[in-house]
């Protein structure tokens, strides 16, 4: 994407275009997509975050929004999985893993996201943050299956026991119960122990809370990443639901849609394409005076949007060494010195402010300027100049008119 501003012309701002990506599904697999979106806030500048643009499901939307909030927790809620206990569970059983057992990859996983079309690659961070779903159990015993001494058979499930956290919902019937649990980071297994032999048990859906931790935004390239995590579901798995529950499917697959949309425009205010370089104080000042202007000048203010990183390039009409040049009617030629201050939060290749860096034919110096946040519409500015003895030979052909062309270039193809 490129911005160019021409000293005799206007430009347009740069458009951004988004699609999405499609990603093939493994057998006997769960797939969830996952999207999130940057998009510069003008509201709220100093935002660098992705938005999660992922449809929510089940507890977090319906139930107990704040709640999930207050927890930075997403919940999906996914109908098609299933998982049946492969005998009986005898009352007390001797190992948690043999009743109500759930271990999930609560700790944060790197997921590599690649830029679709100029392949850089940037690392997510996922982990489950909660689990849940629906059990159901034959009547009798019913519910009253998880009663056991001083505790009713719903103090863990609308609750949640240690590690998990609960966030105080269910619900439930006389044989099937809907429950969620918040899962801190790094958590070991969750289990519920019941009182009463179970003939056979059944999970039909998972409700599962998820964290991302994304990348600076700023420092990314416009347009789409995708990338892909999978955990594998089943007795010491990733997802593991003991020895007794087994899953019809054995792999959760999220894939990651992260969309880009950088802004970066400028804006010359109106007749800021023509330039009229001047000594200090003007003309009738000089001429008042009888000395030599020591330089003609012109600053050229414009404004500047910007949340991407940028380069900034420069093109002459006339080229004079690694910068442009004006020439009079006679063929006489000068060179003019051009240079840029950007505002505050912009920051050169090496991490200083702009302020009077030269632009040169070259590029060099003008590589890459990065944003420390999204910048909208600040004052920013371009600096011309003639120096002393380049003036002195003008002044050698007075009443001409010196004149040229110079494109400055915005290129967030860095």
């Amino acid at each position: 994407m490129r911005v160019i501003r021409a000293i005799k012309q206007s430009v347009a701002p740069c458009a951004l275009a988004l699609a999405l990506g499609a990603f093939s599904q493994p057998a006997q697999a769960i797939v969830e997509n996952i999207t999130a979106v940057f998009r510069p806030d003008p509201a709220n500048p100093m935002s660098n975050k992705f938005i999660n643009t992922t449809p929510q499901s089940g507890l977090c939307p319906w139930h107990v929004p704040a709640r999930c909030e207050a927890v930075n927790t997403f919940s999906i809620r996914n109908t098609s999985f299933r998982a049946d206990s492969n005998g009986p569970i005898p009352a007390f059983p001797d190992d948690p893993r043999k009743s109500a057992y759930f271990k999930v990859p609560s700790e944060f996983r790197d997921v590599s996201v690649t830029h679709r079309s100029t392949g850089r690659t940037e690392t997510v961070q996922m982990r489950i943050a909660g689990i849940g779903g629906r059990w159901d159990v034959p009547r009798p015993p019913g519910v009253s299956a998880w009663v056991t001494p001083g505790v009713g058979w719903s103090a863990y499930w609308r609750g949640a026991p240690a590690p998990c956290q609960p966030i105080n919902y269910i619900a439930a019937s006389t044989s099937f119960a809907l429950f969620f649990w918040i899962v801190p980071e790094n958590a070991g297994a969750c289990s519920v122990t019941n009182g009463m032999e179970i003939p056979w048990m059944r999970y039909s859906g998972l409700e599962y809370g998820y964290e991302l931790k994304t990348p600076n935004p700023l420092g990314m390239d416009t347009g789409i990443y995708e990338g892909t995590i999978t955990y594998a579901m089943g007795p010491g798995a990733d997802l593991d639901f003991g020895d007794t529950m087994i899953p019809t499917d054995n792999v959760l697959t999220f894939n990651f849609t992260l969309s880009v949309e950088h802004v970066l425009k400028v804006d010359l205010p109106p007749g800021g394409n023509r330039v009229e370089l001047l000594p200090e104080g003007g003309w009738q000042a000089w001429l008042n005076g009888g000395r030599r202007p020591a330089r003609l000048f012109r600053d050229q203010t414009f404004t500047i949007a910007a949340s991407s990183r940028f380069k900034m390039n420069l093109e002459c009409g006339l080229v004079i060494g690694n910068t442009c040049g004006l020439r009079n009617g006679e063929g006489d030629q000068v060179p003019v010195q051009i240079a840029v201050s950007l505002p505050y939060g912009l920051r050169d290749q090496y991490d200083q402010p702009v302020n009077n860096l030269p632009l040169r034919l070259d590029g060099v110096g003008t590589e890459v300027f990065q944003p420390t946040y999204y910048l909208d519409n600040r004052p920013a500015k371009l600096h011309f100049e003639v120096g002393r003895d380049d003036v002195g030979d003008m002044l050698k052909a007075p009443g001409t008119t010196y004149s040229g062309t110079a494109t400055v270039i915005w290129d967030s193809e860095v």
